[in-house]
């Protein structure tokens, strides 16, 4: 057999949104791609924002040279530096270039990041409903992972759960605000009272705990809902991010690591991470992009389409029977499934022509997972389809 046992398991457990595709590409085949209302993907249906597009046109008319040469593994430091200047306005601490490298996306981030500090062994917390791809990193890396509910009617954190699950084994916590898959942002009070927990274990303890937050969605936030800074109520943190999201790039692989200048041996944990990056693989953060988005660290697509999408499916699928949390950032519902088996639920939803991805994915039974950042006229031409999915669910809308 070619792939390992284990390879094969890890297949099995995070193909649902890969189903879903190979499904919606059957029905697009047989019905028409404009009467398929895919909703399982959180690939951005904007474009990059006009100033992205300026400075690229810059750089081809007068390319740098050696702009295509190898760098520090950690980035070019001109970019770094860009990216501290920004961290340290949101944070009010002293963020420097040289604690922050330059990575191939928030995926290659928390990679580099959990390959440099677990043992075998040690225990990471992760909060559901949780980013699948969260505990396959884990495992990269020699790593357990302990699942903790937040609030499952609000989804937001359960500080005196997580308190109960660290244990003399916990090396970090991941959190992700605003959320994948339900689009919650934890208030500051929820960081600061994290942050006091976090370090009454370490005391007790004696191990230091990191918290890493997940942050591609940071600028993906509405009715101009303040996304805080964990460096600011986490001493012991870390953020890693892309700009997959706030500047419509999910191809391009850019994002950075940053480290809390406050952080204990901050500068031992950096010789790490920059060591970790390089031996995984990944060498460097692309080029190109690098020097491209060093001047956008404040520039965000246009928020007021995503919002426009999500005040308009969450009215009509409210009105209709459906109940879920309206999302203050990021671009996803998480609604109840109207049937306790959500896996039966998107089966159903397949029959209207209707692609969602079970909560079952996302390590939450009983939900599903709608991503709104589609073209605002599938939603419209979707709607009918809602109506009679909703009746046929026993809905009552």
């Amino acid at each position: 057999m070619p792939v390992a046992d284990k390879i094969a398991g890890f297949i099995a457990k995070s193909s649902w949104i890969r189903k879903m595709f190979e499904e919606g590409e059957k029905l697009r085949a047989q019905f028409g791609a404009d009467k398929v209302y895919d909703f399982t993907l959180g690939n951005p249906d904007v474009e990059p924002p006009q100033p992205f597009r300026d400075e690229f046109l810059k750089l081809a008319k007068s390319p740098v040279p050696g702009m295509h040469r190898y760098m520090n593994n950690a980035g070019y430091i001109e970019t770094r530096n860009a990216v501290a200047r920004m961290l340290s306005a949101a944070s009010d601490l002293p963020v420097q270039g040289s604690q922050v490298v330059m990575t191939c996306g928030a995926g290659g981030a928390l990679n580099v990041v959990l390959k440099t500090i677990l043992n075998p062994g040690d225990e990471v917390i992760i909060l559901t409903p949780y980013f699948v791809e969260y505990r396959f990193y884990i495992d990269n890396h020699g790593g357990v992972p302990v699942e903790v509910w937040t609030d499952r009617e609000t989804f937001q954190l359960d500080v005196a759960a997580i308190g109960a699950a660290i244990t003399a084994k916990t090396r970090a916590i991941i959190i992700c605000s605003p959320n994948n898959p339900t689009g919650v942002i934890y208030p500051a009070e929820s960081l600061a009272a994290l942050g006091e927990v976090v370090a009454a274990k370490e005391k007790e303890l004696g191990r230091q705990i990191c918290v890493i937050s997940d942050e591609p969605y940071a600028r993906i936030s509405y009715e101009a809902k303040s996304v805080p800074n964990i460096f600011r109520y986490v001493a012991n943190s870390v953020i890693v991010t892309s700009h997959s999201k706030d500047l419509a790039l999910p191809g391009e692989r850019i994002g950075y690591l940053a480290a809390n200048p406050r952080m204990n041996d901050v500068d031992q944990f950096m010789e790490g991470a920059v060591f970790s990056n390089r031996v995984l693989g990944f060498v460097n953060a692309p080029a190109l992009m690098q020097r491209l988005v060093a001047g956008l660290q404040h520039v965000s697509v246009d928020i007021s389409a995503y919002q426009e999408k999500r005040d308009l499916l969450y009215e009509s699928l409210t009105k209709l029977g459906f109940s879920m949390v309206k999302p203050d950032g990021a671009f996803y519902f998480f609604p109840k499934s109207p049937f306790a088996d959500d896996i039966e639920f998107v089966k159903l939803a397949q029959k209207h022509r209707i692609l969602l991805v079970p909560g079952a994915g996302f390590g939450a039974p009983g939900y599903f997972r709608i991503a709104y950042c589609v073209d605002k006229k599938m939603i419209e031409r979707s709607l009918p389809a809602w109506a009679e999915l909703a009746r046929e669910a026993g809905l009552a809308g």
